[in-house]
């Protein structure tokens, strides 16, 4: 279980605990045994896996944060700064007078840091520190100062990127910046992909419109992505182009076809920590879901050992190009 929801369980059991609400809503939702027992909790959670745990718990969800006000609103933001500013906006905005805001962070994303940010909007906090992470809470009682949760209401919505056309927002993967190795890839990319492509991890879209801009013989292009805030920007970035489908999918549980042309920056963080095997279960699921004479392009860090998972799968592979950051492989399935 998530060390940062048994600490914002304990604003409930703990020593000095607060009544569990009639109603409440949670943004960035997450099970708990507990939650089984309060009579009216609505949860809001844009990363698949973590929704599907949620449903699975027989919990009530939203694909889209509900308005409206509540008792309480918890929070488990992500670990980005305008993130976590704009989930403190979201739930004042959902707020009844007199309600309780709580929210829980892990200290190594500034737990304490976001805790003294949000006690200069609400003036009084009280804190819980175990497993290695912090929940708060306040209490809204007319006195909070509304000019800083104006401040960060704006981080709630779409923004786009400095000099370019893309639109991003808060919380997703590269959302300040085109991503450099996303960007090698599509440096390297050929104007001459046809048939069915798929965009493993796809964000919200570069590889896949830059692709679409630059090989008209492509028919189809699939984006798979997790995070269902990154796959609405997605849709906005590839204007509207008929041959493009999104998919909110986990790629970690398989592609439901196959593909002439694969495309993929896969993931290997989970928060601070890098996780290998992230990326390793991306390319196993590429190499599944490729056709036989079908090409993956992949973009990944230099030190990450993904070659043997190449061969593994099949494919016979070749570097094209590489920096001090990043490396470039295309691989093929011969067999």
């Amino acid at each position: 279980m998530n060390p940062a929801l048994e600490t914002l369980m304990l604003t409930f059991t703990g020593t000095d605990p607060i009544e569990v609400p009639s109603r409440a809503l949670f943004i960035g939702a997450e099970p708990h045994p507990d939650f089984a027992a309060w009579p009216d909790l609505t949860g809001w959670q844009p990363i698949k896996h973590r929704a599907e745990g949620w449903d699975k718990a027989g919990l009530t969800r939203v694909d889209e944060l509900p308005e409206g006000r509540w008792p309480v609103v918890l929070v488990l933001p992500g670990k980005s700064r305008d993130e976590v500013l704009a989930s403190f906006a979201m739930a004042r905005d959902r707020l009844e007078p007199g309600g309780c805001l709580v929210a829980a962070l892990p200290n190594t994303t500034g737990a304490g840091r976001f805790e003294k940010t949000l006690k200069k909007a609400t003036s009084s906090i009280k804190s819980i520190q175990k497993n290695k992470c912090r929940a708060f809470h306040a209490i809204e009682d007319g006195t909070w100062d509304e000019t800083l949760f104006a401040e960060w209401r704006p981080l709630t919505l779409p923004h786009q990127i400095p000099g370019t056309n893309y639109t991003t927002r808060a919380g997703i993967f590269s959302s300040e910046h085109i991503d450099p190795g996303s960007q090698m890839l599509v440096d390297h990319l050929p104007d001459h992909l046809g048939g069915r492509v798929a965009d493993l991890g796809a964000g919200w879209g570069f590889l896949s419109a830059e692709a679409l801009r630059r090989s008209p013989k492509i028919k189809e292009l699939d984006l798979f992505e997790a995070d269902a805030r990154a796959l609405e920007c997605a849709r906005v970035n590839l204007g509207g182009d008929a041959r493009a489908s999104f998919h909110w999918h986990d790629v970690v549980n398989g592609l439901p076809g196959t593909y002439d042309v694969i495309l993929m920056n896969p993931p290997f963080h989970t928060g601070h920590a890098t996780r290998i095997d992230l990326g390793r279960a991306f390319i196993k699921t590429a190499a599944e879901s490729l056709r036989r004479g079908g090409t993956l392009y992949l973009v990944a860090n230099r030190q990450l050992p993904y070659e043997a998972v190449l061969e593994t799968g099949g494919l016979t592979y070749r570097r094209v190009a590489e920096d001090k950051t990043y490396k470039l492989i295309i691989a093929e399935k011969r067999g």
